[in-house]
């Protein structure tokens, strides 16, 4: 992980419990006597989020619909520190930055993390209603946070980027976490193999997810290739345009695609544990 993320150690099940009393009925000691949660109980998933939200980033009160994306927040909070590398590195002043989350889910997780590391100015956009109505809630719940984030429905699902930007706008650069997969069965073979990976037996998906959240047609390489050809459109109100990339096999497609497009892009590698992933950015 990143090395200002302050998730690169073991979750302090202690210390978290202090902050949200809560997550303590979710909390025991496995065969290996370390004290830990059951990750294949959604429930539980959404309290150590809770928790960890509150106890690190002042965000006292937040919530997502049932069955609702419950993003993990150390990978998040990575995008969040090696974008803001990124920028410091392209001389873009931290003091002032602003930027476009494609996607921003129920969880609104972007733009609460960029908000409260680095007071970004932070606007979120979702084609679904329900998203946004709940990202909305989770702002205006804690003390701050509308005078960083805002949130946009994304009225027409065949755009990403028009209708959000709008004439006289400008973000110094969007992200977005796109849907991985390409379609339910993909998603819920990938969730059993985590759990696996995990050492946990389980059959659902224990970090929840709508069908817009997960999957679409094409998975992430279609997904990031149609937001290409739409970024040409506004390569003078978006500084960067950058986008998760899930699958290392993807990257030939996408890279395809940006150079084709006369597109200047860079590669950010990551790492969480064993696990590898990477942001690609781009500019015309």
């Amino acid at each position: 992980m990143h090395p200002k993320n302050v998730h690169n150690q073991e979750y302090d099940m202690e210390a978290l419990t202090v902050s949200y009393p809560e997550l303590s009925s979710y909390i025991f000691q496995n065969d290996f006597r370390k004290t830990t949660i059951d990750f294949s109980n959604p429930e539980a998933v959404l309290h150590l989020n809770k928790a960890l939200l509150k106890h690190h980033y002042q965000v006292a009160n937040w919530n997502i619909p049932e069955d609702y994306l419950c993003a993990p927040i150390p990978g998040r909070a990575d995008y969040i520190h090696y974008l803001a590398d990124f920028l410091a590195e392209e001389g873009i002043d931290n003091k002032s930055i602003k930027g476009l989350d494609i996607g921003v889910g129920a969880n609104c997780i972007y733009p609460i993390l960029g908000a409260r590391i680095y007071n970004w100015k932070m606007t979120g956009c979702d084609i679904s209603l329900t998203s946004v109505k709940a990202a909305k809630a989770n702002v205006n719940a804690n003390f701050g946070l509308n005078n960083f984030i805002e949130i946009i429905h994304q009225p027409d699902p065949g755009h990403i980027f028009k209708g959000i930007v709008t004439p006289g706008t400008y973000f110094d650069f969007s992200m977005c976490n796109p849907p991985f997969h390409a379609s339910a069965e993909e998603a819920k073979k990938a969730s059993l193999k985590k759990l696996k990976n995990l050492g946990i037996s389980g059959t659902a998906l224990n970090f929840g997810g709508q069908a817009n959240e997960l999957w679409c047609n094409g998975g992430e390489a279609l997904f990031i290739k149609r937001m290409i050809r739409e970024s040409i459109a506004f390569k003078t109100q978006i500084g960067w345009f950058t986008c998760l990339v899930s699958k290392k096999e993807n990257l030939p497609k996408i890279y395809k695609q940006l150079t084709k497009l006369k597109a200047f892009h860079k590669t950010i590698e990551m790492a969480q544990g064993n696990k590898k992933s990477r942001i690609i950015a781009w500019k015309f």
